[in-house]
């Protein structure tokens, strides 16, 4: 099996190691990506300091361009991607095929975004001082983007990393996720076949323990990481005055209120709890139901569950998968354990076969257990009941976490009382708070982070306002 290179300032390359990447449901390998040596990875970062003046000044059709390529040759590749990310990650192949159609719509926002932004003029002959005069404000990148990308989407949270950098022309330097790099790789290889100057993006396949001296150098100005917590804490606080971007984690709770359609909630429900094997910041963990219809939905929600289809991610039927390692399986099996010994009751699932955890649903779980408090980043969901809206609220605040939540209910009052009052970066109403449009404000607060992805939003994140006064006019 070949070696895959790494992208090198643009270039193919290959260093002195490799990473193996295997499939989580049998162990398979599934490719092989070439490891840079300190050496390479200092020849990127030179490079990408070395280019960032040309960068900032590649005119908004060159970059808008660039970005709207990649998005039509992600579209025509479609196919051979989705199965790569399917092989690498074990996400489903429905899944998969519908990340990279979020990565092609990505790219394309972010085309379009560029075109659309520009200078701003602003008279400033509002008091007689400043008669004459005008302000000229442009957005300038901060410098280099170091791009810290996780596993469980390589390649669409790639894309809200990659697409936004170019499209203010930054310079960006990519370090995927070790046990899922080939997506990342061959975005890559799309991106230079754009055309974009040397220097202007490398995709670097480094282990993590080599990620800090990345992360420190100072010539990387911005550092946008999407992972966990401590991870991405620890990030910020190595490096206090770089502008640091972190998107992590959520236990997200589905508020399920008594004027709710309890069939599509609970339909909803079951699948976003369980899509990609639980392995998302916004997959539905916590579900508060409203003792009027809380048995009523326990009812409906169950059946859902068990009709999920569990399987090979290679098979198009497939709705959950494996998680993304048996490590990974295994610790989710032991959270569960512990909720249970500490008085939780298993509706249904609760085993593990391999990286294969069943669809988990909990009633009865401790306040202080794991499975409520933390990231399960599987499976598993663990039931609520509140007695109202004011209770239910309530439960949603009650987390380290802010990242969104969703509301079922038909009253147009408490889905902006829902607004006002719930602590989370976004509010899901009549849906799970799974829902993700790409070219929204995605982000958190607490513990779920700091900043936005979304195109626009991450454009903004990695640039600032710069002010030129000219004097002395005819306005």
């Amino acid at each position: 099996m070949d070696v895959r290179p790494f992208w090198l300032a643009g270039r193919p390359a290959t260093g002195d190691g490799e990473l193996t990447v295997t499939n989580p449901v049998d162990d398979r390998v599934v490719g092989r990506a070439s490891v840079p040596t300190a050496e390479q990875v200092e020849q990127a970062v030179a490079a990408a300091d070395a280019v960032q003046k040309e960068a900032a000044a590649l005119p908004v059709h060159v970059r808008a361009e660039a970005l709207a390529h990649v998005s039509r040759r992600l579209a025509e590749r479609a196919d051979e991607i989705a199965r790569l990310i399917s092989a690498e990650n074990g996400k489903p192949i429905f899944w998969a095929r519908a990340e990279v159609a979020r990565a092609v719509a990505t790219f394309r926002f972010a085309a379009e975004e560029t075109r659309r932004s520009g200078a701003e003029v602003q008279r400033l002959d509002t008091e007689p001082a400043a008669a004459g005069r005008i302000a000229y404000v442009t957005r300038v990148p901060h410098g280099p983007v170091l791009a810290i990308t996780p596993f469980n989407f390589p390649l669409n949270l790639v894309a809200h990393k990659v697409a936004p950098a170019i499209a203010v022309g930054a310079p960006v330097i990519v370090k995927p996720a070790p046990a899922t790099p080939l997506s990342a790789l061959l975005l890559g290889e799309i991106l230079a076949e754009t055309g974009l100057p040397e220097g202007m993006f490398s995709v670097l396949p480094v282990p993590n323990d080599r990620a800090a001296a990345l992360v420190e150098d100072p010539r990387l100005p911005v550092v946008s990481f999407t992972g966990s917590a401590p991870v991405g804490y620890a990030i910020g606080d190595r490096v206090p005055r770089k502008h640091v971007t972190l998107e992590l984690g959520g236990n997200a709770a589905a508020i399920v209120l008594a004027d709710a359609d309890l069939d599509f909630a609970a339909a909803r429900i079951a699948l976003f709890s369980n899509y990609q094997a639980g392995q998302s910041c916004i997959a539905v963990q916590r579900v508060i139901v409203e003792d009027a219809v809380y048995d009523a939905f326990v009812e409906r929600l169950i059946p859902a569950v068990n009709a999920l289809v569990v399987g090979d991610p290679a098979d198009e039927k497939t709705q959950v998968g494996p998680l993304v390692s048996t490590a990974a399986a295994e610790r989710v099996e032991q959270w569960v354990a512990e909720a249970v010994e500490g008085g939780a009751k298993v509706l249904t699932g609760g085993t593990r076969d391999g990286a294969t955890y069943a669809p988990t649903v909990l009633a009865d779980a401790p306040a202080d257990a794991k499975v409520c408090r933390e990231e399960v980043f599987g499976p598993v969901m663990v039931l609520q009941r509140v007695a109202g809206v004011d209770e239910a609220f309530a439960a949603a605040n009650d987390s380290a976490y802010g990242l969104q939540a969703g509301v079922f209910t038909r009253s147009l009052d408490i889905a902006f009382r829902a607004n006002r009052e719930l602590q989370v970066g976004g509010v899901i109403i009549g849906d799970v708070p799974s829902y993700r449009a790409d070219q929204m404000p995605y982000g958190g607060i607490k513990d779920s982070g700091v900043g936005r992805e979304g195109l626009r939003s991450a454009m903004a994140d990695y640039t600032y306002d710069k002010v030129m006064v000219l004097t002395g006019l005819t306005l």
